[in-house]
């Protein structure tokens, strides 16, 4: 091939080249747009509004207070009592949706009567509005004709009707199995396709070298699970982070803030006591938790990678 065609073959590349790139922007672009004005644009405006002593009646009102309102919040009990009530809230209702999700996950995927079916109806709680799911279980908590006291009386497990949602030490256990019952699909079915990715030919080569159910567990569904495990307790734990309805319809953060969260305490500075500034305030450090977690998740998650891969 002569100079100028193989000048001519390197142009066509870059052209093409050129065209993917602008084909990938084209299609990139207006998620890109969307996320902006619906996640970017309030997240800037968020931490602006936080600078400033701002008042829901007087909006127009904004005076600078420089870091006023991030003083007021740490010399405040009720944000660390939030930040604790979070994350005892979070690890709960993530680590037994695990646990619970592994088991059924595993049941699902061996061979049971009528699997597909079991595989249908546990999805059912995962497609109510978590608004319906609330009142439900509102109804199944309710001291005098609700469900829960009812079987628990009925076992003889309880002599008289607990308080479930007005009780300081109950309330949280409540919105804890209501956000598990919910959220728990979503965790066995993601669990469940991962399981179903790992090649059968493993587990027949683990049977034929003696190894039983435990250790084709520990030895091969784990590890081969990991990435899912990662990503989904991520979500899980980034999810029950910012819950808010659950919370809201069935305690609205009380009994004595006992169900006080991070994301009800941002409510209940900016539009119940009409404290903007503060409410803004509230939410960026909610938004510098969530990104510390997940980065402290993810590096967890990491060790040891480096060190198989450079081993391999």
């Amino acid at each position: 091939m002569d100079k100028p065609a193989q000048l001519q073959a390197g142009g066509m590349r870059l052209s093409e080249k050129k065209k993917d790139f602008l084909f990938l922007a084209v299609l990139i672009l207006p998620a890109l747009l969307l996320l902006l004005f619906t996640i970017g644009i309030p997240i800037l405006k968020s931490l602006y509004l936080s600078f400033f002593d701002v008042s829901l009646l007087s909006m127009k009102t904004q005076t600078w207070n420089a870091f006023g309102n991030y003083k007021k919040l740490f010399a405040d009990q009720e944000l660390v009592h939030a930040i604790g009530v979070t994350f005892r809230y979070v690890v709960t209702v993530v680590f037994l949706q695990f646990a619970l999700g592994m088991m059924l996950a595993l049941i699902l995927n061996g061979k049971i009567p009528f699997r597909r079916a079991l595989r249908t109806v546990i999805l059912i709680p995962w497609v109510i509005p978590t608004i319906i799911g609330a009142l439900l279980w509102m109804w199944l908590f309710q001291p005098q004709y609700g469900v829960m006291n009812f079987i628990l009386q009925r076992l003889e497990l309880i002599g008289k009707p607990l308080q479930w949602l007005s009780d300081i030490h109950l309330a949280l256990w409540a919105v804890t199995i209501a956000a598990l019952w919910k959220q728990l699909p979503f965790m066995v079915t993601m669990l469940l396709a991962g399981m179903q990715g790992i090649p059968g030919e493993m587990y027949e080569a683990a049977m034929i070298d003696g190894a039983g159910k435990r250790q084709q567990f520990f030895h091969i569904t784990l590890p081969m699970l990991k990435n899912t495990i990662k990503t989904v307790t991520l979500i899980a734990c980034i999810e029950n982070f910012k819950m808010f309805p659950l919370f809201w319809i069935m305690t609205s953060g009380g009994p004595v803030n006992a169900t006080t969260t991070l994301s009800i305490l941002s409510y209940k500075t900016a539009f119940i006591d009409l404290d903007l500034g503060k409410g803004a305030a509230t939410g960026a450090l909610w938004l510098v938790i969530m990104l510390l977690f997940s980065w402290v998740y993810n590096r967890l998650f990491a060790i040891g990678e480096g060190k198989g891969g450079a081993a391999h």
